[in-house]
């Protein structure tokens, strides 16, 4: 008996391609599909998590959003890996970097993703197992920026539980490990590609320094985002 639709996704067999786009926000993702994908189809509105399946110079794309957090986006990607058969799945997302090697406008390739979350306990592994990201789409990633002229940084990112921490220091202490920037979701993403054999990663947009209380103007934010949109489209 087919396990699809799943409670979270309601597309077909078949309707979702085996690469996708996954920001956090679903009407991010509709944008995405609008302004990139070509004859996009959504095929997927169930929770108003939008999902889109079309095509960028000739290749089969879906982008859906994956929600705020590691336990949204380890639904979905759990599904996805498992029930829909995608072998690769990309997040898209914006960050606060720590660290002086990343700046304002720059995308960070997430090559590995600390994290505070207990995530990884359901595994049951003898250890502490160390998130990473796929490295033939880290290194694409990295060689697609030197082409397209995009600024990239690659490193360890922190993949955080808590947006609004009672531990004022705790991003200090992160920085002192040489950590580059704070998101909320790529450790659940590369554990699960883990756990299912598939490939992830993710790329961030710099949007702020939250050590330095900077940030992006909204218009520098829309920019900063489709430079990285051209960079994961072309590795997709």
């Amino acid at each position: 008996m087919s396990k699809v639709p799943t409670p979270h996704i309601g597309a077909k067999l078949g309707e979702i391609a085996p690469t996708m786009l996954m920001p956090g926000d679903p009407l991010r993702a509709k944008f995405i599909a609008e302004t990139f994908l070509q004859d996009a189809v959504c095929v997927n509105t169930i929770r108003n998590m939008l999902a889109f399946t079309g095509t960028w110079e000739g290749k089969r794309v879906t982008v859906m959003g994956g929600g705020m957090g590691m336990p949204s986006v380890g639904i979905y990607t759990y599904e996805l890996f498992h029930f829909y058969d995608v072998q690769q799945i990309i997040r898209i997302g914006t960050a606060g970097t720590l660290n002086d090697r990343a700046g304002l406008r720059d995308v960070v390739i997430g090559v590995g993703a600390s994290t505070d979350s207990n995530y990884g306990t359901q595994f049951g592994l003898p250890g502490v197992f160390a998130p990473i990201a796929d490295f033939d789409l880290a290194r694409a990633a990295a060689e697609a920026g030197e082409r397209l002229g995009i600024r990239t940084v690659a490193g360890n990112i922190l993949s955080s539980d808590v947006f609004y921490s009672d531990d004022q220091d705790a991003l200090e202490k992160w920085r002192k490990m040489g950590i580059l920037a704070v998101e909320m979701e790529a450790a659940a993403l590369y554990m699960n590609a883990a756990r299912a054999g598939k490939r992830a990663l993710c790329l961030l947009t710099i949007s702020d320094a939250p050590l330095r209380g900077e940030s992006l103007s909204v218009e520098d934010r829309q920019n900063g985002f489709r430079d990285m949109m051209r960079l994961a489209l072309e590795i997709a």
